[in-house]
């Protein structure tokens, strides 16, 4: 079988779509720029500086464009070659770098055209087309050009095939320069382009040809070097469009550095930002000296100074360097940007140029500036650098302050010159004590740990990133960061660094700002005379011994010296150095201070060398001894003021020589406290006086007892602790800022004491000084009473008067107790007897109470209820009253006490309380039996009689023997002569019993429903009435003490008295009666009844009054007559008895007969009556 292949037909195939190449060719443009850098001369660019590469190699300008920066972006990569780097290392195409570094005689950098169109114009003539066929375009130059630009454009560049397709195309030209040689055609080439690309519209591209600095001739000749293309196909023909000569801007700007660059428009669509990174200006250094050269580390702008090399005032030549100290003094001393003109006017020479600035001072700066430090990145760096651009005027003295700081210095005018004070290890220049300041010594404050910060952070410039950067110090994990963190908080200060680009010196200045703020806040004011004042400067550190803050005086002046010993002035307050390592410090003639290792004894000082010379007398000298509180304070000061003349007062800051390691370690260690000061030493403890002081005070009128503890002082200590108990109870603690203390209301008992010192830090002494006190608190007994007199007032009372009593618990709140005995052979006791009176109050020294025959018995009783020891008495003996009449003597002793008797009872006619134990058995009644009845109201006198004796309840005689005869059953050898020092015979006395009498009245009848008054204490008195009923009461403070009653009763008795009025019309008169002539008489009422006896008192009418009548104007033989019954008693004109109220007369002549008399009358009786 044959197989068959059938096809079908179709038309013709598609053509591909035509290719064009891409239209690549766009315009060229350059802009040039100049950027100035600095003031002149500079070092120049920072990566050529540091490979040591000459400005007049080509490597130079390479590697300089790693040091520039459009947009932030390098011109050439770091890593490139500086001698041929390859275009992938450039960021930027085409560009083209020129640079002056700033030096006196630099020449014009070409290609910045002049700004004046007649200098920079067109050729007239142009374009012109450039062919091989016309053998190019050749156009002659005008003389005095710098250079000319040409510019060729392409209609079109590009090629067509057959299929469509368009490709670019190439074409190759040549600018040839002619220069005075117009005879020879020839222009040798200076520029070869070959052109390639495709572009379907105009292109155009611009050449610059330099001219030489001179010349007769020029000419320019542009010339095609492609042949002229024959096909319509291709597009390839150009023209030169313009041809323009161009007068640079001759300008050098000599002194200024600054760079130039040439660069393609087509890569940016503004003028970039430009940054360069520059080793900035020279500044002059340190010259040799003896051999010793200091140089400059291309690496890093340290100077490097040689060990052991000593400035001798020399500057060298200006280099380049990173020294803040250098960098100032330069700023001061040049005119063009600096302040040169003002501080250094005239500079013909280096002595001139120097003359007001402390050279030495800088160079002193500049060493220890650049010192090399750990960076804090396991490498090292300078101290301090400095790396800044100043481009902006400011105050000079805030510019001079900011360079200063970066160093840590500041800037003084001393002496005609400006000098610079580094915060750098420095020994005490100066001595301070009490001995050469005023008398107001020295003054601290400080600063609050409000203003204290616990992070801060540092703002620096960082060079890698070109940016600010931010280095913080504080917020790390170590113990000193969270120690400070949970003390202050979280507490930031942001600082912006001066000139710092380092992040290790960000990261030291953090420190110390801690650092200061922590050690050295702590600012310290005094005043002192002008030799001192004269030569002390700001930046000095001084040492001062303040024997208030440091415990003791290490310091003074000098009485005599040698070069190997120094007599001090006074070791009064000296402390007695103890151990080794002491030094001692003195002022020498020319105010320098020298320390020399000395020992000390007594008022000598002996050194272990010799000073350098003999120090003055009165000079000032200084012990420290390190590590045992013994070291001086140190300041640095900061100001120093003239006061008057004469002194100077002085402002310093606290200044700590170690710090410096410290801020510059790694891991910033916690420092040791420095020992300034003995005061933080722990104290011993003081040394009690004994004997302890006890006594009683009196506290808001009250007394109360008090224990006075006093120590003998510990220098340097101004608080004790002192802990005391009482009776093994709880501790009691307080503290005092005196050496002695007070306690208040101690009881009697053992008290416990223990005392201990504070130090200046508040720390306890190790060991108390202790003791062990036994109280009497307020159970000693009163004083007694002193000085008791008697004086009468009157018939019925006497004044008393005593001292006042010395004891303060007597005179608040204590009573003097007055009591009364009826014996008059001073044989009474307080015991024995009753109280007069209530008791007065403590402090008086005077009562007056009823006039009793007996003896008057005082004592003085405390707030605490207790007596005196002894008694204090007087005795009054009443002589006989004539004019009175005792109407009742009444004692119930003699009768056992018949009355009736409430929780009292008699033995053998003695009356006690029954049983003081028993419940309300401590008071108890006795009421006489029999009441007076007077039969009418009337004032009777009474006085009582009352005789006790206190009596402890069981207590026999053989009780109070201790050593009784062996008869009776005592120890062989005992007897009653052995009582005279072995015992008390009848016991101890019993005074807190009493025996009081009361009387309670009645103006009615008694027999009858009677009202009775309350009852009244009496003693001595008169009371009004009728009837009169009467009580003791019987008391004792204690279930073992009793009272025995021995005597209790009373005598009433009525005063005599005359009456001479009479009651007429319902009135009391006496005006003289008419007798009338009745024959039954007149009766006359007196005017207040006579008592004239009862029944029971004296019997009825056993006191009749006597009358005497005196008639007036009576003649011979008239007489008088008074009714009166056989008895006696008067009778009236019915006859009946009134004798106590009155008579009746009759008036008689000679012949018995009634007569009409005036007369008076004079009636004399007892009583009166109401």
């Amino acid at each position: 079988m044959t197989k068959k292949i059938i096809k079908g037909s179709g038309g013709p195939p598609t053509p591909p779509t035509p290719y064009r190449a891409p239209d690549t060719l766009n315009s060229k443009q350059f802009a040039t720029i100049q950027d100035l850098l600095s003031e002149g001369e500079i070092e120049g660019f920072a990566t050529p500086s540091k490979a040591a590469i000459a400005k007049s190699s080509a490597d130079y300008l390479n590697s300089a464009l790693k040091d520039i920066f459009l947009n932030n972006t390098p011109i050439l990569n770091e890593s490139a070659s500086n001698s041929s780097p390859a275009d992938a290392d450039f960021n930027f195409q085409s560009v083209v770098l020129d640079a002056r570094y700033g030096t006196n005689n630099q020449l014009v950098i070409a290609g910045i055209e002049s700004s004046d169109p007649v200098n920079s114009s067109p050729i007239a003539g142009f374009p012109r087309p450039c062919t091989v066929a016309n053998g190019g375009v050749t156009q002659a130059i005008s003389l005095n050009k710098n250079a000319v630009r040409i510019t060729v454009s392409f209609p079109q560049l590009q090629r067509a095939k057959d299929n469509g397709d368009l490709l670019g195309s190439s074409v190759q030209l040549t600018i040839g320069l002619q220069i005075n040689n117009q005879s020879n055609p020839t222009h040798p080439v200076k520029i070869t382009d070959t052109i390639t690309g495709r572009s379907a519209d105009l292109y155009s591209k611009e050449y610059r040809v330099n001219l030489p600095a001179s010349y007769s001739q020029a000419s320019i000749k542009v010339l095609r070097v492609t042949a002229d293309s024959t096909s319509s196909q291709l597009k390839d023909e150009f023209s030169v469009s313009v041809m323009q000569e161009i007068v640079d801007d001759p300008q050098t700007y000599p002194d200024s550095a600054y760079a130039q660059l040439r660069i393609d428009s087509e890569q940016f669509s503004s003028i970039p930002k430009r940054a360069y990174r520059i080793r900035g200006i020279k500044v002059r250094i340190p010259a040799a000296n003896g051999g010793l050269t200091p140089t400059v580390d291309l690496q890093t702008g340290r100077i490097e100074y040689p060990e052991n090399y000593v400035f001798n005032g020399t500057m060298a030549a200006a280099t380049w360097c990173s020294c803040p100290a250098m960098i100032l003094l330069d700023l001061l001393t040049t005119k063009r940007y600096g302040f040169g003109t003002h501080i250094s006017p005239n500079q013909a020479n280096d002595s001139e140029l120097y003359e007001n600035l402390d050279l030495y001072s800088f160079v002193a700066a500049s060493r220890y500036a650049n010192e090399l430090v750990d960076d804090g990145f396991s490498g090292q760096e300078a101290r301090f650098s400095c790396n800044v651009n100043i481009q902006s005027s400011r105050e000079a003295f805030d510019l001079i302050k900011d360079l200063a700081s970066i160093m840590r210095c500041i800037p003084i005018w001393s002496q005609g010159s400006i000098s610079i004070i580094q915060d750098s290890p420095t020994d005490p220049s100066y001595l301070f004590s009490l001995a050469n300041v005023t008398p107001e010594g020295f003054s601290y404050t400080g600063s609050s740990l409000k203003q204290r910060h616990s992070v801060v952070s540092v703002s620096y410039f960082n060079m890698d990133s070109r940016e600010m950067d931010f280095e913080v110090y504080g917020d790390g994990n170590s113990t000193a960061e969270v120690n400070r963190r949970a003390k202050l908080g979280i507490v930031y200060k942001q600082v912006k660094s001066f000139g710092c680009t380092s992040r290790g010196q960000a990261q030291r200045l953090a420190r110390a700002i801690v650092f200061s703020e922590e050690q050295e806040s702590e600012v310290i004011n005094f005043s002192t005379s002008i030799d001192a004042g004269a030569i002390v400067r700001p930046g000095s550190v001084i040492a001062v011994n303040d024997p208030v803050r440091q415990g003791d005086r290490r310091s003074g002046r000098i009485a005599a010296a040698t070069t190997t010993q120094i007599t001090v002035d006074d070791t009064a307050d000296l402390f007695s150095f103890g151990g080794g390592n002491k030094e001692c410090s003195v002022i020498m003639p020319d105010g320098t201070v020298e320390k020399k290792a000395c020992t000390v004894v007594g008022d000598k000082i002996d050194l272990t060398s010799a000073l350098s010379t003999t120090p003055n007398v009165n000079s000032i000298w200084l012990l420290e001894s390190d590590g045992t509180g013994e070291e001086p304070q140190t300041f640095r000061v900061v100001s120093v003021e003239e006061q008057d003349g004469v002194n100077y007062s002085i402002s310093a800051l606290a200044y700590r020589s170690d710090k410096y390691t410290n801020i510059e370690s790694t891991d910033f260690p916690t420092l040791p406290a420095r020992n300034i000061s003995r005061l933080n030493e722990l104290k011993p403890a003081p040394t009690i006086k004994l004997p302890i002081l006890e006594e009683i005070v009196v506290v808001n009128n009250i007394a109360i007892n008090r224990i006075l503890i006093s120590w003998q002082p510990v220098a340097g200590v101004t608080q004790y602790q002192i802990q005391y108990r009482f009776e093994n109870t709880n501790w009691v603690t307080q503290v005092v800022f005196r050496p002695d203390i007070e306690i208040m209301n101690t009881q009697a008992g053992t008290y416990d004491i223990k005392v201990l010192s504070f130090n200046a830090a508040g720390q306890l002494s190790a060991t108390a000084s202790s003791t062990q006190f036994q109280a009497e608190g307020k159970t000693t007994k009163p004083n007694d009473v002193e000085n008791l007199t008697l004086e009468p007032v009157n018939d019925k009372l006497v004044r008393l008067r005593w001292d006042k009593s010395v004891d303060a618990d007597v005179l608040h709140g204590g009573r003097v107790y007055i009591r009364h005995s009826n014996k008059t052979d001073g044989t009474g006791t307080f015991a024995n007897s009753v109280d007069l009176v209530q008791a007065a109050a403590g402090n008086t020294t005077e009562a007056v109470v009823p006039a009793l025959e007996g003896e008057y018995i005082l004592k003085f009783r405390d707030d605490g209820e207790r007596f005196s020891t002894g008694e204090t008495s007087v005795i009054l003996d009443l002589p006989d009253m004539v004019d009175s009449q005792v109407i009742l003597t009444e004692r119930d002793d003699d009768n056992n006490y018949p009355g009736t008797k409430t929780r009292t009872s008699t033995t053998s006619n003695v009356l006690s309380l029954t049983n003081p134990a028993a419940t309300n058995g401590l008071t108890g009644t006795y009421d006489f039996q029999n009441t007076i009845d007077l039969g009418g109201v009337f004032s009777l006198n009474l006085k009582r009689i009352l005789q006790t004796i206190g009596v402890e309840i069981g207590n026999t005689i053989e009780s109070q023997i201790p050593d009784l005869p062996p008869s009776l059953g005592g120890p062989a050898g005992g007897g009653w002569d052995n009582y005279a020092t072995n015992g008390n015979f009848d016991g101890t006395a019993i005074e807190d019993v009493n025996a009081q009498m009361v009387v309670r009245t009645t103006q009615t009848n008694p027999s009858g429903s009677p009202t009775y008054s309350g009852f009244n204490t009496f003693a001595n008195g008169t009371f009004k009435g009728r009837g009169f009923q009467f009580r003791i009461n019987l008391t004792s403070e204690n279930t073992g003490h009793n009272i025995n009653v021995i005597q209790a009763g009373f005598n009433a008795s009525f005063e005599s008295r005359t009456e001479r009025s009479y009651v007429s019309g319902g009135t009391t008169t006496t005006t003289p009666l008419s007798s009338g002539t009745s024959a039954n008489g007149l009766d006359v009422t007196f005017g207040k009844p006579f008592f004239v006896g009862t029944a029971s008192l004296g019997g009825a009418n056993a006191y009749k009054p006597s009358v005497g009548i005196t008639i007036m104007g009576a003649v011979g033989g008239e007489y008088f007559t008074i009714k009166t019954d056989a008895n006696g008693d008067f009778l009236n004109a019915a006859g009946a008895v009134i004798t106590g109220t009155g008579f009746n007369i009759s008036i008689k002549d000679g012949s018995d007969n009634p007569v009409d008399k005036k007369f008076t009358f004079q009636a004399v009786g007892y009583g009166k009556g109401v």
